[in-house]
Order: structure tokens, then sequence, then C-alpha cells
């Protein structure tokens, strides 16, 4: 049956991805993004563009009631573009599942509470800012009734690993969107999306 999904981090690596494999599928995709620069790439794709930063909470809210979605799909990270940069981005990352991924549960509860699918790792994090992120996100929206998305790291087109196959847990880009629209009628848990 088709939903309306609001897709967080709709103009990322994998947000690309799942835009056409679900307007495809008959649902209607509202792709929001901090940068109203990527409006006409979202549009293109498929999706109706929604500019808002996650962390402008009230904002937020808005948006999503605005948008009245069946879904809410949280794909969100701050990441570089340079793999050699990460290191620098663990707090910024680590806020974003934290921070951001609450401000999605507040904006859900208060537009109807539609079924929550978030973004995670299937991989051990080091001790550290982003492990306790991970801990807490999956946490949250388990509590919600949601589904954790626990991905192996991507690799194909457009992802860190365009050149090499990286280490398992590992999943290809184009599988893991493809996976990602098979998971969302899944119950409350986690689902592991690796090849």
């Amino acid at each position: 049956m088709a939903k309306r999904i609001f897709l967080a981090g709709a103009s990322g690596v994998i947000g690309q991805r799942l835009i056409p494999l679900l307007v495809q599928d008959g649902h209607v995709v509202g792709g929001m993004t901090r940068s109203a620069g990527k409006k006409a790439l979202l549009e293109r794709l498929g999706a109706e563009p929604i500019v808002v930063d996650v962390f402008e909470r009230e904002a937020l809210l808005q948006a999503v009631a605005d948008f009245r979605p069946d879904l809410i799909v949280n794909e969100l990270t701050d990441l570089p573009d340079d793999l050699a940069q990460i290191g620098d981005h663990a707090e910024l990352n680590a806020r974003i599942r934290t921070e951001g991924n609450q401000n999605l549960i507040d904006a859900a509860r208060a537009s109807g509470s539609p079924k929550l699918l978030v973004q995670s790792v299937a991989w051990p994090m080091p001790a550290g800012p982003q492990a306790e992120a991970i801990v807490s996100l999956e946490k949250s929206v388990l509590a919600e009734g949601g589904v954790v998305l626990s991905y192996g790291q991507f690799y194909g087109p457009g992802t860190y690993n365009e050149q090499q196959i990286p280490a398992e847990p590992r999943v290809q880009i184009d599988r893991a969107a493809e996976l990602t629209v098979a998971a969302l009628d899944a119950a409350s848990g986690v689902v592991i999306i690796t090849d």
C-alpha cells in the first residue's frame, strides 16, 4: 500500500538511491535536506523537497506535521566527503544520532506517531561518543516501536569504498537501498542489512 514517507537524509548516498525505489513502488516521498541547493536534485529523483535542519527543532516539528507521514525514515549522518577527516566528525555524527534523532522522534510523536526506521551500524564501534550515540539511538528507536536498520559498511559508487570491498559486515549501496525498502513493513526490532 502506498505510504507517505518522510525521508531524513534524502540527499545522502543511500537517500538518493532510496527515493527512486520508493517512488517506483507508489510512495510519496518528502525528501528532507538542510541545504536549499539540493532541492533540484531531490525533485529530479522524484521527492517533494523539504528544506529543514534536524537541529532546528520547532521548524522540524512543523515540517513533519505539514507532510503528515505514515513513516519516517532517518538516514541522517554527519560525515565528511574525505574519509581521512572522519575522526574530526565523530562528535558531529554522534550529535545527529542523539539530538537529531530525538528531534525526529519528538516530531513523530507530535504528528500522530508514524512508524520510525532509523539508520545504525552493524559493526561494533570503539568506545567513545559514537558508540554511546549508537546505543542511545537504538534504545530510543526501539522504545518507540521503531525499526533499527543496522547497515554493514557501504561500498560501491558514491561511497567511501568505491574501488575496494571493505571488511565485513558490508553491503553494496544499491543492495542496501533495496533491503531498506523491503524493511518498510518490518516489525519493531533490529534489521541487519548486509550482503
